[in-house]
């Protein structure tokens, strides 16, 4: 009897260290509650099978198997059996109608009319490997909290009143670091400028204590698993709300059968400072939150939208309409929200892209827009191309709207992480590509990308309009002026001295002139008359 409880105790304690290190939800979907009870069984076996098997010995039946092997195996047969039957039913090749449905795509949209004309005051140029350099080295500048912290790799981009920024926690940098600096917390978090640049150490009045890299019941999953026992968490992201205080967003996640067809379910919001949290639904998440559904989920439900349209065995066999999403990925924002962007390709091929989406990181909103066209890595490899002997690596595009058209902004960067060089890629003709000099500004590029390709558009259809000049700029590039007109209709025009050298000169603010012009190649402008 006393060694049974002496079992007992043993089992109890090494469970709940088991539990105090993977910290399973006690929710049956979850696939971490499995392999739990799984660890379960096996100590459970481990600390009785000898008392058992001892038993046995002493009645002389050495030749019977205990009966807790039996139930054991029974149980975890059973349970397997049943778990397999459970997961066969829910997976697409019974429920592919489901799958598809996982996120509802809007395939109506026009990407001129949702995405506005490029502001380049506004554009976030920035990727995460150079703002993580650029953080690091600004805390490297903080000389009394370098050898106490790291910078975590997190780096959420984020829209904070109005700026596009990338956040991210400091952490301990040990378990030493943590019982020395555990009363008064973690007092900063860092920033960076996704346009300008700029990195900023923000000091808090009152340190974080719930952390990622906290121990004990400061650590922040196990803050959250005690107070939440059944919820099944998804990645946490780090934000600030419009006046500056840190929080952490944890989505909750519902599952179908056994860790498929993951949904989010609710979002945790939680105090670092304090550890007070709050759990909402979906729909009632505050709207300075950014990030509500991560990016690997959204692209694993548009991947299964783009792959179950037509059924599931259409997605093995026949491949109608079966698309899937690039590699990459890339952020945007638009009116306050974060969007995900990716191409959307054909099944078929990995060269060129069928369109591409815009997902709202907290609402799931998603917009397709038909445009054929290069898909990302094509226009990586064209602008490396043109500086192929300085060794640039491109980072993923940015799409943005450049004079009604869908263009891919991209920054090519040497071995050091820094912007050397700006690239402009047509997405729907990857050879037509201009880099220049970052030191020139983003602008100038711009400027250089539409002077150069819209005069390779010799095949496009000649339109006339009489146009009434609202505003006129003229710049100067590799010899030649050029004249930048938006009209009173909000048009917006390019054209070389060379269409007319005695007009353009003297044209001004409400002129009125006959134009002819290429609407596909960004409105250039071939000819310009006084209007008769």
């Amino acid at each position: 009897m006393k060694n049974k409880i002496i079992s007992i105790i043993v089992e109890v304690i090494v469970l709940f260290l088991l539990w105090y290190i993977m910290l399973p939800p006690l929710n049956l979907s979850a696939p971490e509650f499995w392999s739990f009870l799984l660890f379960v069984v096996f100590f459970t076996a481990v600390i009785f099978l000898p008392s058992a098997f001892l038993e046995l010995f002493k009645k002389q039946k050495i030749n019977r198997m205990p009966k807790i092997v039996i139930w054991v195996f029974e149980a975890v047969a059973g349970f397997a059996i049943l778990l397999v039957i459970v997961n066969v039913i829910c997976s697409p090749l019974f429920s592919s109608s489901k799958y598809a449905n996982r996120i509802s795509v809007d395939e109506t949209r026009e990407f001129t009319e949702d995405v506005a004309p490029v502001d380049f005051t506004k554009i976030p140029l920035l990727d995460k490997t150079s703002s993580q350099k650029l953080g690091d080295r600004k805390m490297g500048q903080a000389t009394e909290w370098v050898s106490q912290y790291y910078v975590s790799d997190l780096y959420t981009q984020i829209n904070y009143n109005d700026s596009i920024i990338r956040v991210t926690p400091i952490e301990y940098a040990d378990i030493i670091k943590y019982f020395t600096n555990r009363s008064s917390g973690i007092k900063g978090y860092i920033t960076v400028n996704s346009v300008t640049g700029e990195a900023s150490l923000v000091k808090l009045d009152k340190g974080m204590k719930y952390m990622p890299s906290a121990y004990f019941f400061e650590n922040l999953y196990r803050k959250l698993r005690v107070k939440y026992p059944t919820a099944i968490f998804d990645e946490a992201n780090f934000e600030i709300d419009n006046e500056g205080n840190p929080y952490w967003i944890i989505p909750t996640v519902k599952y179908s059968g056994i860790g498929l067809r993951k949904e989010i379910k609710d979002v945790i919001i939680l105090n670092p400072i304090t550890g007070e949290s709050k759990k909402y639904a979906v729909e009632d998440v505050p709207t300075w939150v950014d990030h509500v559904y991560s990016a690997s989920l959204i692209e694993e439900e548009l991947n299964d939208w783009g792959s179950y349209k037509e059924g599931f065995w259409n997605s093995i066999f026949g491949q109608k309409n079966v698309v899937n999403t690039t590699e990459g990925y890339n952020y945007l924002v638009l009116n306050d929200d974060v969007y995900l962007y990716t191409g959307i390709t054909s099944v078929s091929t990995d060269e060129s892209n069928l369109g591409f989406v815009l997902v709202n990181m907290r609402t799931k909103e998603t917009h397709y827009y038909s445009a054929p066209g290069a898909e990302e890595f094509s226009a990586m490899a064209s602008a490396e191309g043109l500086v192929q002997e300085k060794g640039y690596e491109a980072s993923f595009p940015l799409l943005i709207n450049l004079n009604n058209k869908p263009t891919y902004l991209l920054s090519l960067k040497d071995d050091a992480g820094l912007v050397k060089m700006y690239a402009f890629v047509d997405v729907a003709d990857y050879q037509k590509v201009v880099v220049n000099d970052s030191s020139l500004g983003i602008e100038a590029a711009a400027k250089k990308y539409l002077s150069e390709v819209k005069f390779d558009t010799t095949n496009s259809e000649i339109l006339e309009k009489n146009i009434t000049i609202k505003s006129v700029r003229n710049a100067i590039m590799d010899g030649n002026t050029y004249y930048y007109i938006e009209d009173t209709e909000g048009m917006l025009f390019i054209a070389s001295i060379k269409v007319d050298s005695l007009l353009l000169p003297f044209i001004k603010t409400g002129d009125t002139y006959k134009i002819s012009y290429q609407e596909d190649a960004v409105n250039n402008i071939v000819s310009i008359g006084e209007v008769e």
